[in-house]
C-alpha cells in the first residue's frame, strides 16, 4: 500500500514522505490515526504544501540543534498541574504541557511530537523528559512539576 504520511511515524517517516507499507499497517494503524493518506495523483500535489509547513517548525540543520540544545540547558522548566495533598497528580504530564512550561520560561518554540515523556508522570517534584531535536541531538530536559 503506497500511504504519504501527515505526521512523523518512528522507523517509517516523516510527514510528506510517500512509504510503501503493509495492507494491513496502514489500513488497521497509519490510516484511522490519521497518521497518512492514501497516496494518489492528488494527494501526491499536495506533498509540496506539508513539506512547506513542516520547513517552518523543524530545527534548520545540526547547528542550530545544538543551539536550541544549548538554550534548553539554561532553562528552569516548571510545569503547572493540579494535584491531591498526597502529591498524586489529577491527570498527567503531556508533551503539550511541557512545550506550554518551556515556552514560558523563555526557551524556544518546540513540537509537542519531539518530547517523550518516560512512562506517566504523576507524581509532583523534578522529571527528566527527553527532546529530539535532530537525528544526531537527543537531549534531557529537566523539568519541576508542582502545584498551579
Amino acid at each position: 500500500m503506497k500511504l504519504i504520511l501527515n505526521a512523523d511515524v518512528p522507523n517509517l517517516g516523516g510527514p510528506g514522505d510517500i512509504v510503501e507499507v503493509k495492507d494491513g499497517y496502514g489500513r488497521n494503524y497509519l490510516l484511522p490515526r490519521k497518521l497518512a493518506v492514501v497516496a494518489t495523483r492528488g494527494a501526491e500535489k499536495q506533498v509540496e504544501q506539508i513539506r512547506r509547513a513542516q520547513k517552518s517548525r523543524e530545527i534548520r540543520d545540526l547547528g542550530h540543534a545544538q543551539q536550541v540544545d544549548s538554550q534548553l540547558k539554561n532553562l528552569n522548566v516548571t510545569v503547572p498541574a493540579k494535584a491531591s495533598d498526597s502529591g498524586r497528580l489529577f491527570g498527567s504530564v503531556t508533551p503539550t504541557a511541557v512545550v506550554d512550561a518551556v515556552k514560558a520560561a523563555g526557551g524556544p518554540v518546540l513540537d509537542k511530537r519531539t518530547i517523550d515523556v518516560p512512562g506517566h508522570i504523576k507524581t509532583l517534584g523534578k522529571h527528566q523528559v527527553q527532546v529530539r531535536l535532530h537525528p544526531e541531538v537527543t537531549t534531557e530536559l529537566p523539568i519541576a512539576v508542582v502545584t498551579n
